[in-house]
């Protein structure tokens, strides 16, 4: 029996993407551990699962979205994935469909159509060429938009990406996290968040446990 895909995902980055040891990041902190999704994200099975888990708790909780985006570098996968997984589930849906409609089955309801979720990647600095876009990829006004990001820890990169897509004229309707550290970032993207939901996948303690576990 297939292994549900939030599942797999978890077991994925407790296998890649998790290390044990004295670890300086980012932020300045020390930490016991370190956590580096884009081994998980860039994996061919790791970047489709976080596409569908992603894609997932956007059509639950913020349907009205129409893209997805993030800082580059941390979001790219996560951003390309989610895109993709909105338009294998919209060509399925159309499929079966297509199929009911072939074999007559009036009956069969396969419920609302998936919307597509494009993407976007936000700059760490305006280009100083060509058209000095900050954000490439999806720019609408007025667009409901949802931020996205790997790894969250003091909460930075996901604060710069919400003000950018917002500075663009875009609207943040949700934040997604891939792993939440639960070291302050989730304070400081709820304050930048302005009450829209923030919702992460898993905890470095999820991570931690499933790591643990690992045959071997």
């Amino acid at each position: 029996m297939p292994i549900e895909p939030r599942t797999a995902l978890l077991n994925l980055i407790a296998t890649h993407s998790f290390k044990l040891g004295d670890f300086t990041l980012a932020s300045g902190q020390k930490s016991d551990y370190y956590i580096d999704c884009r081994t998980t994200t860039l994996h061919a099975e790791g970047g489709r699962l976080s596409g569908l888990v992603l894609y997932d708790l956007i059509r639950q909780h913020i349907p009205h979205a129409e893209a997805v985006g993030g800082l580059t570098m941390g979001a790219d996968p996560l951003v390309s994935n989610t895109a993709s997984a909105s338009a294998w589930a919209l060509a399925d849906h159309t499929e079966i469909l297509e199929l009911s409609s072939a074999l007559e089955l009036g009956d069969e309801d396969p419920g609302p159509a998936p919307t597509l979720i494009h993407g976007f990647l936000v700059r760490k600095a305006e280009k100083t060429h060509g058209t000095g876009r900050r954000i490439e990829g999806f720019l609408k006004l007025g667009a409901h938009v949802v931020i996205v990001d790997d790894v969250c820890t003091t909460g930075g990169s996901t604060v710069t990406a919400i003000e950018a897509a917002r500075g663009a004229g875009m609207n943040v309707a949700g934040v997604l996290c891939l792993v939440d550290r639960e070291q302050g970032g989730r304070v400081h993207i709820e304050a930048a968040a302005h009450g829209v939901p923030f919702l992460s996948v898993f905890t470095a303690n999820d991570v931690r446990a499933a790591h643990i576990a690992l045959p071997g």
